[in-house]
């Protein structure tokens, strides 16, 4: 379950993967405030370290930072470089030894501020928070969330679900079922069942409604079989070496 988080506006470029919602406090907030201030400095028309002024000084910043078009008595803007290169050919870059311990970290506490993270792995804090941006934007940082106990959260029963469906339905399938309440996790999966999902409800009676009456009704489910939890343990996810 995710802690409430600030959604930033989407990227409109083509190409680029929008961010992802950021926690108010930690690595995505800092990292989702530097990219407004890199926005605001490469908005057209502004010549940076120049604000209002006497001619002499405005005409001075406002050259600094266009490009004179040969033969016309008009300029261009300079391009700007993107913060954040989109990656060459769509390939994803694959992340060194460095990368995989401020993932590790992050696992461990998504609240980190980059200058915590950036000491723990000894590189600056400009250094981690260009890792960090990178890793958001590639995708391999998918959000920043809260580990929840489900049972102190009100959710007491837990429950395994397999389920048959019918033949090349199961875009269909999970779309409706990615808006039940309570579903934790969808898988498909190969063997004597097509399905695999964890769900969590407020006792078996909403289970039992939850399999009945919601997931079995499904246009393309030709069965279920439940598997209640009776204990679980949740190990802190960890990224190996």
């Amino acid at each position: 379950m995710s802690s409430e988080q600030m959604a930033e506006p989407a990227d409109s470029r083509p190409g680029r993967r929008a961010p992802l919602p950021p926690l108010t406090t930690g690595p995505a907030a800092e990292w989702v405030a530097e990219r407004a201030r890199q926005r605001s400095a490469s908005a057209p028309g502004r010549a940076p370290g120049n604000s209002t002024g006497g001619s002499t000084g405005g005409n001075a910043g406002a050259g600094a930072g266009r490009i004179p078009v040969r033969g016309a008595g008009r300029e261009q803007p300079r391009p700007t470089a993107p913060a954040f290169p989109d990656v060459e050919g769509g390939d994803q870059r694959p992340l060194d030894r460095i990368d995989r311990a401020i993932v590790r970290l992050l696992q461990q506490d998504g609240r980190a501020s980059v200058r915590s993270v950036a000491e723990r792995v000894h590189v600056s804090r400009a250094n981690a928070y260009a890792r960090i941006a990178r890793m958001v934007e590639d995708g391999v940082i998918r959000g920043f969330t809260a580990r929840v106990d489900h049972e102190r959260a009100g959710q007491a029963a837990s429950a395994y679900i397999t389920l048959r469906i019918v033949q090349n339905s199961w875009r269909t399938v999970r779309g409706q079922l990615l808006e039940l309440p309570g579903v934790e996790h969808i898988a498909l999966v190969g063997g004597d069942f097509d399905v695999l999902m964890l769900v969590h409800t407020v006792d078996n009676r909403a289970l039992r409604d939850l399999v009945l009456n919601r997931i079995q009704s499904i246009p393309g489910v030709l069965g279920t079989n439940t598997l209640l939890v009776f204990e679980e343990t949740d190990r802190t996810p960890v990224l190996p070496d």
